[in-house]
């Protein structure tokens, strides 16, 4: 279907912002150039918000966390050249991450141009291996088809991003009258076949210590709802992948925990000893949460598409098609099974959540992990929303912070790029206002990005950065102790965070006691405004849980 344009469109650039409007585009995130400068006026004119960042790559974290959090296209901008070159690490964060995004970047004029090769990069080829879809723009009469094919890719499942590029001359060319704006498509997903779902119900009934998996695509209102009803139906056990947390309540009895490592933890234990995992949501796009094993378990992929074989991931069964419909349909036909055994999986989930407590109020300063996410978890309502950066913390973030709400849990453990944590607690707090929301970021993550806190303090956010610090890589670290190398080439200084806050017009908070970082977050919630707080970390405990003390307690289950 197609809608004709009410008014003539004075330029390439007045018709691309437009469709952009006819997709109900509501913020477009970006550091504009001189090569966006007609888009830049025909954006003036229109009702989309202009979010002007302070480098690209947190304009493609923002928009691809719009993605992630609404379902819809997140758009962000850049000039040509070094421009689009920032984008490329979002570009692959939404790409694996499965957010739909759309990059629109800019470029010399392609039909004339006095200035050689400055600055020109073939932008499209270099986004080809990154994206779903990616052209260069020839003619402002296609700008229309292109945007909605773009927006249909980005949102075709598996989501993903999308590139535009809109060189100069085309922007200013004015289009035929006749151009026409495409209206979005109504399609829906496909369901699965009636013949896959019975199999996977008669698998279910067959077996006798059958688990649930919960993954990344899982992570939508409608697939949670259809999970909830398919566990409690059933009672059959569930765990979760990092990007999985809190699809389910995870205070549910059912909850065994979550696969924040691949191997050796006590979720692995039941894993081991089930004989059927229904993983739901879950692609290899993801670290995996186990490790298949020819002979081995059974496995049911339940997806949008079909799984990608792998070494360490060859479900024998695929059902393929809308998520929640598939999750729904077993829920109806499956129910409750007398065969099925789950007592191993109470007493794995009995260890597990007595080594959750373990250490959870250890007055040691400065502060070991396992305190720092009780702390967190009892400041944050049951909806607020944690943003994690990546480093050691998101794996204790990830076993130990127990999610309620699906999308409260904001992580990355596809493409795992450092300095995305602050960018996507920003975009939260814009959707959400009234929530609360908290960024948790280590000290290297957080410096990748920490230009952003003016953007979030000029947007007047309702924000708190909880800045980790170990004055080093700390994750890396861990790994070059495990193999055995010397401590070496992983140490640096840290500015003064407080004054760092101050200076951006942000308010800054030092933690010097571990008893006062409690307090510290909740008042630094209620306050509104930004705020970072800076606490110091012992990660000595990184050894003594994941390299001895699990090998040890699973070894006795």
């Amino acid at each position: 279907m197609t809608t004709e344009l009410t008014t003539e469109a004075r330029n390439g650039a007045e018709l691309f912002i437009r469709a952009l409007e006819n997709e109900g585009v509501r913020y477009l995130f970006g550091v504009p150039g001189e090569e966006n400068l007609a888009l830049l006026e025909a954006l003036r004119e229109s009702n989309i918000q202009l979010v002007l960042n302070r480098h690209e790559q947190a304009a493609g974290f923002m928009a691809a966390t719009y993605g992630r959090l609404t379902g819809r296209v997140g758009v962000c901008l850049s000039t040509l050249g070094p421009g689009a070159t920032n984008l490329v690490t979002a570009a692959a964060y939404a790409q694996l991450g499965g957010m739909p995004m759309m990059m629109i970047s800019g470029q010399k004029p392609i039909k004339s141009s006095k200035q050689g090769l400055f600055q020109i990069l073939d932008v499209v080829d270099l986004m080809r291996p990154l994206t779903k879809y990616t052209r260069q723009i020839s003619n402002a009469n296609t700008i229309p088809a292109k945007v909605r094919e773009a927006f249909r890719l980005a949102l075709e499942e598996r989501p993903g991003a999308v590139h535009l590029e809109l060189p100069e001359d085309i922007a200013d060319e004015q289009p035929d009258l006749d151009t026409h704006i495409f209206e979005p498509s109504d399609a829906r997903r496909p369901s699965a076949s009636i013949k896959s779902l019975e199999m996977a119900c008669d698998m279910l009934r067959q077996a006798k210590h059958p688990l649930i998996m919960i993954g990344a695509g899982a992570n939508r209102k409608r697939v949670s709802q259809a999970l909830i009803h398919l566990v409690n139906v059933t009672n059959i056990p569930f765990f979760t992948t990092q990007m999985g947390k809190g699809v389910v309540d995870e205070r549910h009895p059912r909850y065994l925990g979550n696969a924040a490592l691949s191997s050796g933890d006590f979720v692995h234990c039941a894993i081991d000893h089930a004989d059927l995992v229904v993983n739901v949501g879950h692609d290899v796009v993801e670290k995996p949460p186990f490790f298949m094993k020819p002979g081995g378990k059974q496995v049911i992929h339940v997806n949008f598409s079909g799984a990608d074989v792998d070494p360490v991931y060859f479900p024998q069964h695929e059902v393929v098609g809308d998520i929640a419909n598939s999750v729904e349909y077993m829920a109806e036909h499956c129910g409750h099974c007398g065969s099925h055994d789950f007592t191993w999986f109470m007493e794995v989930k009995a260890a597990v959540d007595e080594h959750l407590k373990n250490r959870a109020d250890d007055p040691r300063f400065p502060i070991i992990p396992q305190r720092i996410v009780s702390d967190v978890r009892a400041v944050m309502p049951d909806d607020g929303i944690i943003a994690l950066d990546n480093g050691m913390y998101k794996l204790w973030f990830a076993r130990n912070y127990p999610a309620y709400d699906n999308n409260t849990v904001l992580l990355d453990n596809a493409l795992a790029s450092m300095g995305a944590g602050l960018p996507s607690a920003m975009m939260a707090a814009m959707l959400y206002p009234h929530q609360k929301v908290m960024a948790i970021c280590g000290d290297g993550g957080f410096m990748m990005n920490s230009q952003e806190v003016e953007t979030a303090v000029r947007l007047n956010l309702n924000l708190v950065v909880l800045i980790i610090n170990d004055s080093a890589y700390g994750m890396i670290k861990w790994k070059q102790a495990q193999e055995g190398f010397q401590d070496f080439g992983l140490d640096y200084q840290n500015p003064d965070f407080v004054k760092y806050a101050d200076a951006y017009g942000a308010t800054g908070h030092r933690v010097t006691r571990t008893e006062d970082l409690r307090p510290v977050l909740e008042n630094a919630l209620g306050a509104g405004g930004v705020h970072l707080v800076d606490v110091p970390v012992d990660y000595s405990e990184n050894r003594r849980v994941f390299d001895e003390e699990l090998a040890d307690l699973t070894c006795r289950l």
